[in-house]
């Protein structure tokens, strides 16, 4: 995943004051380079609850972004046509500028 040899009790993650702060000024999409977006020590999942409530589109376990330009790359995520999952991959990748 985003962070090696975090494990997912301990790994980074946003609290629900953040989750809120991101629907509350109008984010597009919210992605993480962690293993979930909410923290893995208990079972309660706010981040999820409150972007997902707000129609906001969550995108989990990205990698390499550190290799990307500080502006300028154009992010893709391609999801399949599934319902009914909770979850589900997708293909995500950056289209960077000539």
């Amino acid at each position: 995943m985003g962070h090696p040899g975090v494990r997912a009790k301990n790994a980074p993650h946003l609290t629900a004051a953040a989750a809120r702060l991101l629907a509350d000024r109008g984010a597009a999409l919210v992605g993480i380079d962690s293993v979930n977006l909410d923290g893995m020590a208990g079972k309660e999942r706010p981040a999820h609850t409150i972007l997902l409530a707000a129609g906001i589109p969550i995108l989990e376990h990205l990698t390499g972004l550190d290799q990307l330009p500080a502006t300028g790359a154009r992010l893709h995520a391609a999801p399949p046509r599934i319902r009914g999952c909770g979850s589900f991959s997708v293909r995500s990748y950056a289209v960077l500028p000539d």
